[in-house]
């Protein structure tokens, strides 16, 4: 199959693994606000893109990680008042849940940051080593200078646009202990309210980058098939992981695909935490079923942004219920109808880089052929069979009922 990567910047052939597993790392959530449209978005594209390669002969190898040793989480915990674990243990409870309410498939790995901090420690040690980072009054820094093609995935104007972008993203420009604005955090001290472990370089806690580069690698080896998440991870969270992976393992690329899915936007606005305009996925299950929300959110190109409309969801509800229709039709003994068109174009578009709105418009145009020939009398149950499996691969739950 073809399969866009951010940082070649086009499509190349993906392909799937025969002889192993294939190797599959998604970015997971801080677990502070879940779960919102957005997370969901981001999972059920690669939920998709799991069950597509099964469906294909091969096997997957999924982790995911809980960032719960971040800044925004020990923010909303001081906030609540509330402890930081316990936050981050019910949120990811949470974040569970919905996910199997959306019958997404489960990762074989699921660790914590706060549970791999051992393993982070020898990488940043490393490093220091090889002289591409370096300690200072109980911090260490990765130095950006060792690494000339640092953000190039971004494709940004240069060294004054990566810094700006990165300041957004919780980079601190004017850090006295840094030899350039852009050096990103590998470890810090903790500040008052925040859990520390021990370190060589006193008691503290880990950066946000050096957690991914930590699971990753050590669940799923020095080298990965794919690297996922949403598009707001292009700089500098996968760049970052990038050039600190690459000089402790000696593997390049690190990563054969990077994948990301777009943002969410409701009412013309981004979704965003700070302006309080997130649809949680538990309030969305009120108002919709799994199914129409898989529908609703798999119908924009996994790249491209998109704007939330409840109301359109519920226009999706409809093809839902014309879709189970088809799914339990009888069979009829006239001419038999013809699935194969449907078929190969549906697999067909998910072979072009998992273009998911031409493949659920061949779902629809079976389930509508179905029901019109099951009403003339033609004989339905092969194409009927060939719909099953079309909407098991994109993981409808109407599929197994």
């Amino acid at each position: 199959m073809l399969l866009f990567d951010t940082l070649r910047g086009q499509k190349a052939e993906l392909e799937i693994p025969q002889n192993r597993p294939l190797t599959l790392y998604v970015c997971g959530v801080t677990p502070y606000d879940t779960t919102h449209v957005g997370h969901a978005h981001t999972f059920l594209i690669f939920d998709l893109l799991i069950r597509y390669i099964r469906h294909c002969g091969g096997t997957v190898r999924y982790c995911q990680n809980t960032t719960d040793v971040d800044d925004p989480l020990f923010e909303r915990a001081a906030r609540d008042g509330v402890a930081w674990d316990a936050l981050a243990r019910r949120e990811t409870e949470q974040f569970v849940a919905d996910c199997r309410a959306l019958n997404l498939i489960p990762p074989d790995f699921f660790p914590k940051a706060s549970e791999e901090i051992a393993g982070m420690i020898p990488i940043i040690e490393r490093l220091i080593e090889l002289g591409q980072a370096y300690a200072r009054n109980g911090y260490v820094y990765f130095d950006v200078s060792t690494e000339p093609t640092y953000g190039a995935m971004a494709r940004l104007g240069g060294y004054a646009e990566l810094l700006a972008q990165a300041n957004e993203r919780g980079n601190n420009p004017d850090d006295p202990n840094k030899d350039d604005p852009l050096d990103f955090v590998l470890w810090q001290r903790s500040r008052p309210g925040e859990p520390t472990w021990p370190s060589p370089w006193g008691e503290g806690r880990p950066g946000w980058h050096i957690e991914c580069t930590t699971m990753a690698t050590r669940y799923l080896g020095p080298q990965l098939d794919i690297h996922g998440g949403g598009r707001d991870l292009v700089f500098p969270h996968h760049p970052s992981e990038i050039v600190q992976t690459e000089p402790y393992t000696g593997v390049r690329p690190f990563v054969r695909f990077w994948v990301h899915g777009g943002l969410a936007w409701l009412d013309g606005q981004k979704m965003s935490k700070s302006l309080g305009n997130l649809v949680f996925i538990k309030d969305a299950l009120q108002q919709h079923s799994a199914d129409a929300l898989r529908w609703y959110l798999l119908s924009f190109p996994y790249r491209d942004d998109f704007n939330y409309v409840r109301s359109d969801v519920s226009l999706v509800e409809q093809k839902i219920e014309r879709l189970k229709a088809s799914l339990a039709v009888d069979g009829g003994t006239g001419e038999a109808l013809d699935a194969t068109p449907f078929h190969a174009a549906y697999f067909a578009a998910l072979d072009d880089d998992l273009d998911t709105p031409r493949a659920l418009a061949q779902i629809e145009a079976l389930s509508s052929a179905i029901l019109a020939g099951a009403s003339a009398g033609r004989d339905v149950i092969a194409a009927r069979a060939a719909l099953r499996e079309m909407t098991s691969v994109f993981g409808f739950w109407a599929a197994s009922q």
